[in-house]
Order: structure tokens, then sequence, then C-alpha cells
């Protein structure tokens, strides 16, 4: 895997552009399966997940034009689709190909996905709720095995989990399905209700998104058309906590605010003047250090899981001590020895970490173990003393567009070496 080399300490200011939501592009991408016309899909993040699903629609005969949009034809799938396990395991995300690939096929014989290392994400939620909606599936040998009669047929799902990706698969498989599906306590992340709004500018039947219960009534055909992701509020708060922890100033532009209340409520507490319009938000530390801030993540409108590892390396350098809870991911503190080592004072207990800040960090050679990991490492590497050695920044890549010239174009001094 690649690394960086990262001189610091600078001060991170300046002006960046948010790219499109990598977490609202994966299940809208795979969504389009369902779709036999023409369909444009604008501001898709140029991403290593992204790739791997044109790779994977390659595999399975979709016709792609890659360029500043991406131009997608689903008409004339292989009937004999074989997908390189690899690919399959590289993302978690590939298990939303089940749903749109047996409302297509009626059966199929995939390869379990993958993803990061963060813990446990298993999938029987996703395989308990399309047995509701009439599938017949079942895990052998690593594969996920399944099929359907004619159609999912519509049912009434009470989800005992406030689920991301169940809630996904569900919509995906209700779609075209016979009746009306309810499901109830569905995720609200702002990443849904794009794809929900994807799907009915297509000429779905949905309401609700946004809220605890989500209505689907099936319908016969989804038409084509243009779609613009939304941006990526981990992006946009990944680059607040840079501001954050340097002591800068950075105007985060092409994102909505209203996606990120509860970590802009979070920043402010730590003392940072927080402004926001309509499309940008804005963080200055007026060059003070941040104050110390308990974090506990949760579902949407709770702190969300993907920013944990920037608010605790903001934590370490903050004034005062603080306790972050994870409550998603019982494997998502992997980084904290890590940061240890560049001379954080912080320690794991359970699923908490308990931080007591420190002046400043120091320069180490560290080890980036997943994607959220990977970007706070790097912010530490900027604010540290001296030269940090990131390797296995590939991480980053999965989930943040162009991040080392966004980063120098704020001041960082990074140079990525290639392991070729």
């Amino acid at each position: 895997m690649d690394k960086f080399i990262i001189k610091g300490p600078v001060k991170l200011k300046g002006e960046v552009n948010i790219s499109g939501s990598k977490n609202a592009a994966l299940p809208i991408l795979f969504s389009s399966l369902l779709i036999k016309e023409i369909i444009e899909i604008k501001n898709i993040p140029r991403l290593k997940d992204i790739d791997v699903v044109i790779k994977l629609f390659l595999n399975l005969g979709v016709k792609i034009k890659n360029g500043k949009s991406l131009i997608i034809n689903t008409r004339n799938l292989y009937t004999n689709f074989n997908f390189p396990e690899n690919l399959i395991k590289s993302i978690r995300a590939s298990i939303w190909l089940i749903s749109p690939l047996l409302v297509r096929f009626k059966k199929i014989n995939i390869s379990l996905p993958g993803g990061c290392s963060i813990g446990m994400r298993p999938i029987d939620l996703h395989i308990k709720y399309l047995k509701k909606l009439g599938a017949n599936i079942y895990i052998k040998n690593n594969r996920i095995i399944a099929s359907i009669n004619k159609n999912f047929i519509g049912s009434h799902i009470i989800m005992k989990k406030n689920s991301v990706g169940a809630t996904i698969s569900i919509i995906l498989a209700a779609i075209y399905a016979q009746n009306i599906t309810i499901i109830d306590n569905a995720a609200k992340e702002p990443e849904i209700k794009d794809l929900i709004h994807f799907l009915k500018t297509m000429g779905a039947n949905i309401k609700g998104e946004g809220t605890n219960q989500i209505i689907i009534k099936g319908v016969l055909k989804l038409k084509g058309g243009v779609y613009t992701i939304m941006d990526d509020r981990i992006e946009t708060g990944t680059f607040l906590i840079a501001a954050a922890i340097s002591k800068g100033y950075i105007i985060c532009k092409n994102t909505n605010p209203q996606n990120l209340k509860i970590v802009l409520k979070k920043l402010k507490y730590t003392g940072a003047d927080i402004k926001t319009g309509k499309n940008w938000c804005s963080i200055n530390m007026n060059n003070k250090k941040p104050k110390a801030v308990n974090i506990i993540t949760g579902p949407y409108p709770s702190f969300p899981t993907d920013m944990q590892p920037q608010f605790t390396l903001l934590n370490c350098i903050a004034l005062g001590k603080s306790i972050i809870q994870e409550t998603i991911f019982e494997n998502r503190f992997l980084y904290i020895h890590e940061l240890i080592k560049m001379g954080a004072k912080i320690f794991i207990k359970n699923n908490k970490v308990f931080c007591r800040g420190i002046k400043s960090l120091y320069s180490a050679k560290i080890k980036a173990t997943d994607l959220r990991a990977s970007i706070s490492l790097v912010l530490a590497g900027c604010i540290a003393k001296g030269k940090t050695i990131v390797n296995n920044v590939n991480y980053i890549d999965r989930g943040y567009e162009n991040i080392e010239n966004k980063l120098i174009s704020l001041g960082a001094k990074i140079k990525r070496l290639e392991n070729k």
C-alpha cells in the first residue's frame, strides 16, 4: 500500500470544495440496476469504492460512459454473470447487489461482501427482511444463494435495529414488489433520503424519507433520467476538524450544513466560531486550541460513527478531558494505538475512549487500519512536530476524493509514495 510523508505542524486554512457523497452514491449506483432506461448521475466522487462498483457493473454487462458524470445503461445485462470474488469482498456495499439482481434475474449466487476492519457488520438483517419480502435466501460456503418467484411481495417490516444497510436492501427489493411495503424504525440518514429522492425522480412510489416509517408501493416500471448526488457530509466534517485541530480557518463550499447539525453543535462546544449558509459552512478557531468535548455515536440524527475518529484526534490535543463512546461498531478503535505512538494520552475501556488533551503530538511511523482512521492519522501528521509517515493510506482513497491535493491547498505538507 501507499504511504504519506507529512511534515508538521501546519495551520490549515482556506477554502475547499466538498465532493459528492460516497455513502449516497453507492446505493444509488446499485439501485440503477433496477432501471432499464439510460441514467446520468452527476457529482459522483472519484473514489476506489466507486471504481469497484463500475468494475462489478462491467462484469454484469452494464454499459457505462465515465466522464464528468456517469451515464449508465443496464438494458442488456449478461444472463451468465460471474463477479470476481476479490471485487465483491473489497467493499461492504456489494451487499446491495442482492435485491436488484433478484429483481432482474430471480436468482443469484455471489460471494459475501467485505470492507474495512472496523468490526462485525453481519448481514443477518438483510437476509431476514428479504425473506419477509418473499426471497428464499441462505449462506453456504461463504456465498449468498437466493431466489424469488416472480416478484418480491410487499410486507410490514418492523426493524429490530436501526440499520442503514438493511433499510437500503429493503427499499431496493420493494420498488417493484407486489402490494405495499412498510418499514418501521427505518434509518433516517441523509444518504437514505438521497437514494429515495433519486428513485422518486425515476418514478418510484415512496413516502416517508427522513422519518422512522417509509412506505413503498410497488410500481411496474422506472424511467431513466438525470440526478445529482448530494454532498459528502463526512468529508465536510473532516475538513472542519482539520481547522479545529490546527487553530485554522476553513470554508467548506458545496455542502449542506443542515445535515451536520450535531457535528456543528459539538464543534461550537470546542470554542470554534461556526458560520453557515445555504450551501456552505465555515470554522474559525481564531488561533485557539479547542476545548475537549464528549461524544456518543448513534444513528442519525445522533453523532455519526464516521466522525468518531476525527473527534478523538481533536480531543487528543484539546484542553481538558473527554470520553468518546462508540455504539455502532465494536472494533473502531484500532487507530488509538497509533495515536499513542504520537504521544496521545488516551486509553480504551470497553467501547469507550478516555482522553486527556496534551500540548502537541509528535511525529512517528504509523499505520492506517480503515478509511476514517486513515484520514484522522493524516490530520494528526499535519499538526504533529516533525516528519510523520502514515502507511496503508490507500484506505483513504476509498472515501476521500483527491485528498492530498485538497489538504495541500489548505497548507498541508504531504507527499505520497506509491508502492509499485
